[in-house]
């Protein structure tokens, strides 16, 4: 039982990062704005966190900073495709590359460096439970934010007036502006917000997960956090659901040769990739749905003056 915990404590902080990075897309994306530059941002986001904390030693500054630096690089692609009408699925390309790129450069200095990791929660009594104690009391309070966004977010997008309000541009930006609600101001907070996210889950893989900084550390979890907001038909809950799913399957390539079966580990390391194809073909098999649950102008240009 106590391996089995461990297990599950891996799989839950290998899908807190894809959580944060999908839930951001989710909020983009409802309103009308394809951001694919979700790899990049967490990459720009994992080297200024690891960056601020190492050289300020604050934790806390470096998940700001992680942030910050996510909502920035945001703030460039709404720049482009907002105001400057740029195609989105260019821009969010060329996003993720410059994201690569530039941490790469802004890394060199502090590759293979160690940095304490973020503290768990520590509750006497309950964190020393067998079982219970290690997987409800041993994460650090940034997996818990990860999942307390998830109700915050739906009772944002289904409750609240500007949700339902960010909801209503993202299915029909045309009728949400001659009703006078400002699409434009909207839309980019919508999507630095979504960059916020995707750079606290860059934040969470160099100061938690894996505390350190590593060239290209994200390994293709942007793209990951891209299918699930598509495998979650646009829906928090089963975002989670996915999150974890994909979390397990990443988790499982470490865990699997242990336990004693002969597989090699390449076949192992393409798991989360063929999983993330698997679940993207067969969602397509029914393309009603997805089109159903789909913002009705989801990447389409807005020009206020059409």
């Amino acid at each position: 039982m106590e391996t089995l915990a461990a297990v599950l404590v891996t799989v839950i902080g290998a899908a807190t990062p894809l959580v944060f990075a999908a839930i951001g897309e989710l909020v983009a994306e409802k309103s009308g704005v394809l951001n694919l530059g979700v790899e990049g941002m967490m990459l720009i986001g994992a080297v200024a966190a690891f960056a601020v904390a190492l050289t300020s030693g604050s934790a806390i500054l470096g998940i700001l900073a992680g942030a910050g630096a996510g909502a920035i690089l945001a703030f460039v692609f709404a720049l482009l495709t907002l105001t400057l009408l740029a195609n989105q699925v260019a821009a969010g390309l060329a996003l993720t590359i410059f994201g690569i790129g530039v941490s790469a450069l802004i890394g060199r200095g502090f590759v293979g460096i160690p940095l304490q990791r973020l503290p768990q929660l520590d509750l006497p009594g309950l964190s020393d439970l067998p079982v219970i104690g290690t997987l409800l009391f041993g994460h650090d309070f940034l997996v818990y934010l990860s999942i307390l966004l998830i109700p915050a977010t739906i009772w944002f997008l289904d409750r609240s007036r500007a949700g339902l309000i960010l909801r209503s541009i993202g299915e029909n930006h045309a009728a949400a502006h001659a009703l006078g609600h400002p699409v434009i101001v909207v839309r980019y907070l919508a999507v630095m917000f979504g960059g916020a996210m995707a750079g606290l889950g860059g934040a969470y893989l160099s100061l938690a997960y894996t505390p350190m900084w590593a060239e290209n550390m994200t390994a293709g979890r942007g793209w990951i956090a891209l299918a699930l907001v598509v495998f979650a038909t646009w829906r928090p809950g089963r975002l989670l659901v996915g999150a974890y799913l994909f979390g397990g399957i990443t988790v499982a390539q470490l865990h699997v040769q242990g336990f004693g079966f002969d597989i090699p580990s390449q076949f192992l390391s393409m798991l989360p990739y063929v999983a993330t194809i698997a679940v993207l073909v067969a969602i397509s098999a029914d393309g009603t749905r997805a089109r159903l649950n789909a913002p009705g102008s989801l990447g389409r240009i807005f020009h206020p003056d059409a």
